[in-house]
């Protein structure tokens, strides 16, 4: 493992630093609106592209940065240290729908779509999971018949983040029912305005209402959205998942350093019956628990990047980590609460939603860390699988 950096990374993370100073936003994001939220995003999103930092994974041929894999982890390092919001709502479109269409799309569909998702002018939201396909993603039933020159879509999606302020949706349906479960799917570009869609919101326990329910009754997309080939789509989607799985958290894995400071700061500060809750025995050996699981957990990406930049081919490491971190998020979150007591339960609003950006917001968002982008059951099956070599 090379864990030094060179003179030019430590160039490209000066240069980095400065521009997040001087261009980064000094106005709050929007807490609960999600068009607000949306309209900050972009706006956030529209600055790098100027500045020239959009896409930063992305090749320049594409319009990106083009950044190697040790500038991709300086970048974030230096995002998480200014304190800069993550651009949430443009997620999907510049994580997963963008690298795709890099991937597996057409020139006509790189040319229409990736511009726009750099610039911030569009939102992606993903139609992947189903009431009865979630983890088990190749079970899929919203159907796909060809008509013409068009797909006609019914079925139903879930757990579509955005998808209520999305223009787009990168959408897997099944387009040959009689075919082996992982053959048979097509990866498809939907507009969310097309007639038949209905897109109902889902209110989450931390009050958020950017997941939805998306019905699809007839719904008639153009052929040539399909990416890659019809019934290719899961070749395509493996794709889409594992930009989500490698260097997609990265920002999140740095940032949550300075969340087990913070905490460690508020057992200084908050009462516990020796005085205060850092003088607490198990208080203070879970904090330090904390501390070195952060610590191994960068020590495993910088390993995992270090080997891929060498390499040049993502391993499974992306699942250890991704299952390391979600676990630990959850611990780190249930140790806020034990810290704060009873005073984690104030501000509440009558229908059981914490207030935003407290721990206890932190804590029910982080329980679907161990859910969403593959439960940490499937992480572990692909951990025993391609990195254990172990027997299915």
């Amino acid at each position: 493992m090379e864990i030094r950096f060179t003179p030019a990374e430590e160039a490209f993370r000066a240069e980095a630093r400065a521009w997040l100073e001087a261009n980064k936003p000094h106005t709050p994001r929007p807490e609960i609106d999600l068009k607000a939220q949306r309209a900050y995003d972009m706006a956030w999103q529209r600055t790098m592209f100027d500045g020239g930092w959009a896409g930063i994974s992305w090749p320049k041929a594409y319009g990106g940065r083009g950044a190697s894999l040790m500038e991709q982890l300086i970048w974030f390092e230096e995002y998480a240290r200014a304190d800069v919001h993550d651009v949430n709502t443009g997620f999907v479109g510049l994580n997963h729908a963008g690298p795709t269409l890099i991937a597996c799309g057409s020139e006509q569909q790189k040319a229409t779509y990736l511009p726009r998702i750099l610039r911030g002018d569009m939102v992606w939201c993903q139609g992947f999971s189903e009431p009865n396909a979630g983890s088990d993603l190749a079970s899929l039933q919203t159907r796909a018949v060809i008509d013409g020159d068009h797909l006609v879509v019914t079925g139903q999606k879930i757990w579509t983040s955005f998808g209520n302020i999305a223009e787009v949706q990168e959408l897997l349906v099944r387009t040959d029912p009689n075919a082996p479960k992982h053959k048979g799917i097509s990866w498809v570009i939907c507009p969310m305005t097309l007639p038949g869609m209905e897109i109902r919101p889902i209110k989450t326990l931390a009050g958020n209402s950017d997941f939805c329910e998306v019905f699809y009754d007839g719904v008639r997309i153009p052929l040539s959205n399909v990416v890659g080939e019809i019934n290719d789509g899961w070749r395509v989607a493996m794709a889409t998942l594992s930009f989500e799985r490698g260097t997609a958290f990265l920002s999140e894995q740095v940032r949550i350093t300075r969340r087990v400071e913070e905490l460690v700061e508020l057992a200084r500060k908050t009462p516990g019956p020796k005085g205060r809750m850092i003088d607490d025995d198990e208080i203070a050996r879970r904090l330090a628990q904390a501390r070195a699981e952060v610590a191994a957990m960068r020590a495993m990406s910088y390993r995992s990047i270090s080997l891929a930049a060498r390499t040049g081919v993502p391993g499974a490491e992306a699942s250890l980590i991704r299952l390391f971190f979600s676990e630990l998020t959850q611990r780190i979150d249930a140790l806020a609460l034990d810290i704060q007591g009873p005073d984690a339960l104030g501000g509440f609003d009558r229908d059981g939603a914490p207030p935003p950006h407290t721990w206890a917001g932190h804590y029910l968002t982080g329980l679907s860390q161990t859910i969403g982008g593959g439960t940490k059951e499937i992480q572990r099956n692909i951990i025993g699988d391609r990195y254990l070599g172990l027997p299915r």
